[in-house]
C-alpha cells in the first residue's frame, strides 16, 4: 500500500467538498424566499458544513490502522484522524452558536451527524469496514445536511426540501463510490471490506451508472411534480455518459473521484437555480 494514500493532502479529499458545498446551497436557497432570511447566518452554515466535510474526510481512514504495518503509514493516519477531531471541534463551536439562534430542536439534529460521522468510520460500529459508508453517506451528507441547513434557516423541516435533497443526496453516495472504486485493489489487499469490495468491481461499476441515472430519474419526478420549476440542471447530464466511460479503465478509475466531484458541482449549482 502507498504510503502516500494517507497524506493529508489526499486524507482531505478536496474533491468531495461540493458535497458540503451544494447540499446546504439546496436547503439555503429552499428557504431564501423566508421572511427574515440572514445571509451571515447562510454563510456560517456554509463554513460549518465544509469542516464539518474536512473531518469526516479526515477521519474516514482510521478503520485502516488495523491493518496496516508500515509505522510511516500509520503515523500519518494518527495524525489525520486528530486533525480530523480538531475540524469537529471547530464546527461544533459554529454548531452551538446555531443552537443558540435556532433551538434545541437542532441539538438533535447535529447529534445524530456527529454520532454517524464517528460510526462512519471508528470501531466497533465502523459502516465503512462493514460495507454501509455508501447508505450512510446519502443519510448523513445528503438529507441531513440539505434538511438541517433549512431548518436553522426555517425553523422547521419541509417534505419538499426533504424530496428536494434526494438528487444531490444520491450524488454525495455516488462520489463516495467513486472513491471505493478507485481504491478496490489496494482496499481488498488491506483487508478493508468496502462496498465495492464486497460486491466486485463490476457490480460496482453498474451501480454507479444506476445512481448516475436515479439522479436525472428524481429530478425529473421532480419538476413533473412542481417540486423545482427549472431545468437547468439538464445541461450537466451529457456528463454522465463521460462518467460511465471514465470508470472502465484502470487509468479512468484513477481519477474517477474528482470527475465526480466535477460533475457534483456543476449539477448542484444548476440544480439549485432550478429550485
Amino acid at each position: 500500500m502507498k504510503q502516500d494514500r494517507y497524506s493529508f493532502g489526499r486524507a482531505l479529499r478536496p474533491f468531495s467538498f461540493p458535497v458540503a458545498l451544494i447540499t446546504c446551497l439546496v436547503g439555503i436557497v429552499s428557504a431564501s424566499e423566508l421572511p427574515g432570511f440572514s445571509y451571515p447566518l447562510a454563510l456560517l452554515i456554509i463554513l460549518g458544513a465544509l469542516l464539518l466535510q474536512a473531518g469526516v474526510n479526515l477521519i474516514n481512514d482510521h478503520a485502516d490502522l488495523q491493518h496496516l504495518k508500515n509505522s510511516i503509514a500509520r503515523g500519518r493516519v494518527v495524525r489525520n484522524f486528530r486533525l480530523g477531531l480538531s475540524f469537529f471541534l471547530l464546527a461544533a463551536a459554529i454548531g452551538i452558536y446555531l443552537i443558540s439562534y435556532t433551538g434545541l430542536g437542532l441539538l438533535v439534529l447535529l447529534l445524530v451527524g456527529l454520532a454517524g460521522a464517528l460510526g462512519y468510520t471508528v470501531e466497533p460500529v465502523s459502516f465503512k469496514r462493514r460495507g454501509l459508508a455508501v447508505v450512510l453517506v446519502f443519510w448523513l451528507m445528503g438529507v441531513l445536511m440539505v434538511c438541517g441547513s433549512y431548518y436553522i434557516l426555517a425553523g422547521e423541516l419541509s417534505w419538499l426540501v426533504f424530496w428536494r435533497s434526494v438528487p444531490v443526496s444520491l450524488i454525495s453516495s455516488l462520489l463516495l463510490l467513486a472513491n471505493e472504486i478507485r481504491d478496490v485493489e489496494s482496499d481488498r489487499d488491506a483487508g478493508i471490506r468496502t462496498l465495492t469490495v464486497r460486491i466486485g468491481i463490476d457490480r460496482a461499476r453498474k451501480l454507479y451508472l444506476l445512481l448516475l441515472l436515479s439522479v436525472v430519474a428524481v429530478a425529473s419526478v421532480l419538476w413533473i411534480a412542481d417540486a423545482i420549476t427549472g431545468v437547468w440542471w439538464l445541461v450537466s447530464v451529457p456528463l454522465i455518459w463521460l462518467l460511465y466511460k471514465q470508470q472502465q479503465g484502470s487509468e479512468g478509475r484513477a481519477s474517477l473521484p474528482p470527475a465526480s466531484g466535477r460533475f457534483f458541482m456543476l449539477f448542484g449549482l444548476l440544480y439549485c437555480l432550478s429550485l
